[in-house]
């Protein structure tokens, strides 16, 4: 995008390894027909071609961090559980029970000695091996002979960070994140925190949430009052595999804006954010952004904390990733925003959005997550209690922040669009290449492309 289009480049800062550009990746110009945003049939096929093929973001490995501990990872049709064994090992399952199908866990999260079917209490070790069947004796041991221990799935761990997958066949998790597993180990998500969780039903597809998050060129038309602290011009990086990047400088106002030299109060939030005063800061909106980067590296190394690894861009802008097929990332050293867009079981125009936000709790005055990310009052920071998560129905403001929410009331508009004769297909300009790229790439699911090949002809 920056060789083609550089007036919509930004130097995100003095030359640093972090953010060298990635090279080129031509996606073409097709324009794809509007079907794939409401057409079951396209949904099937998208369940069946590249949900069950790819790897997908079960959860924080936080939340899995002791022997006996478990999340529930739904997606569709199906529910999984990944759980810590007692030797340190991750394990992924079907949440079903070998015997009637019943699920056998119902909650979120949690810690266990073992898993136990509600149905006829069946029981299961934190591996998956059956450990118990009630009144073995009636059954005829030729039954029993059939594999009756849970049914795994692949399960690896990166970045700090859990993924599954169906497909037996995929590349190591590592391998197919490329850059991006490097990138993000930077900022130690392992050690961060579930501080906030929240699920909430949109009427949309879930491309559709997805195609809002992946770029910025909205943010003047659908949420003006970003332009007085953020930049909309911006780099962007496509890498293999469906992932991007992109930089989202914070702490100077977009171009659009009309008042280039004013701290205004939103500036002015992100400098209390990084320590300084906003009532004796001396410079202009067109100094804060430096200011910002200086003064957390002061007080990084007041209290010990490693931020020589991060780039100036890093402290002050927000990188945000694209993990295809449903993830963004939004990484700051202080913390991470994680966003899924998971799909509806069997209706096309309906998703749910579920973010989380992580955060590593330090001892420091002024210390937090950035206040953009909209912690709700009197979140409990420290990370000693993991926070229900908060689900918000369909119909219902979801209360995520005013931005979100404004996202939340556009995307159902954008979603009747999208089904409109006189619509013939999305038109992407480079500002949203990372679409483009996302899409691509579920097209070589959707047309059997080379990620249904054996692991190793994919490493060859």
């Amino acid at each position: 995008m920056n060789a083609r289009f550089p007036d919509w480049n930004i130097h995100v800062g003095a030359p640093h390894p972090f953010n060298a550009e990635a090279p080129l990746i031509d996606n073409g110009t097709a324009r794809p027909t509007p079907v794939r945003y409401f057409d079951r049939s396209f949904m099937e096929a998208e369940w069946e071609q590249m949900w069950t093929k790819t790897w997908l973001l079960a959860g924080p490995a936080s939340d899995l961090r002791d022997a006996g501990d478990f999340i529930r990872f739904d997606i569709a049709t199906e529910s999984f559980i990944v759980a810590r064994t007692e030797n340190g090992r991750l394990k992924a399952h079907y949440n079903v029970c070998p015997h009637r199908g019943s699920q056998l866990v119902l909650g979120d999260f949690g810690s266990a000695d073992e898993f136990v079917c509600p149905f006829h209490n069946w029981r299961f070790a934190l591996d998956g091996a059956s450990t118990g069947v009630t009144d073995r004796q009636t059954f005829d041991p030729k039954v029993l002979c059939h594999d009756h221990n849970l049914t795994p799935v692949r399960c690896e761990e990166v970045a700090g960070l859990v993924f599954i997958t169906m497909n037996d066949a995929a590349p190591p998790v590592r391998e197919w994140l490329g850059p991006v597993a490097d990138q993000l180990a930077l900022y130690d998500i392992g050690s961060m925190n579930v501080i906030q969780h929240k699920q909430s039903d949109w009427a949309a597809n879930w491309k559709g949430g997805v195609d809002a998050f992946y770029e910025i060129y909205h943010l003047h038309a659908v949420h003006p009052q970003t332009q007085g602290v953020m930049d909309d011009r911006t780099q962007i990086d496509l890498y293999p595999n469906g992932m991007s990047r992109q930089f989202v400088p914070f702490a100077q106002p977009s171009p659009r804006f009309p008042d280039q030299e004013s701290v205004n109060p939103g500036i002015q939030m992100m400098l209390a954010d990084a320590g300084i005063n906003p009532a004796t800061f001396a410079g202009t909106a067109q100094d804060s952004r430096a200011a910002i980067q200086q003064a957390k590296r002061v007080r990084a190394k007041a209290h010990g904390l490693d931020y020589d690894r991060f780039s100036d861009t890093q402290l002050s802008d927000s990188t945000i990733y694209g993990v295809f097929p449903n993830v963004q990332i939004g990484c700051h050293p202080e913390a991470v925003f994680l966003h899924r867009f998971l799909p509806h079981p069997d209706d096309p125009n309906q998703f749910t959005y579920d973010t989380c936000i992580l955060f590593k709790h330090l001892d420091a005055p002024g210390y937090g997550p950035p206040a953009w990310m909209g912690l709700a009052p009197g979140t409990d920071t420290t990370g000693l209690t993991r926070p229900e998560i908060v689900r918000v129905p369909l119909g219902q403001p979801p209360e995520l922040g005013e931005v979100l929410d404004q996202d939340s009331e556009l995307l159902p508009v954008v979603q009747k669009g999208s089904r409109s004769r006189g619509f013939r297909g999305p038109l992407w300009s480079e500002q949203e290449a990372r679409l483009r790229h996302f899409h691509t790439e579920l097209d070589r699911y959707l047309e059997g492309g080379p990620h249904v090949q054996s692991r190793q002809d994919a490493k060859a």
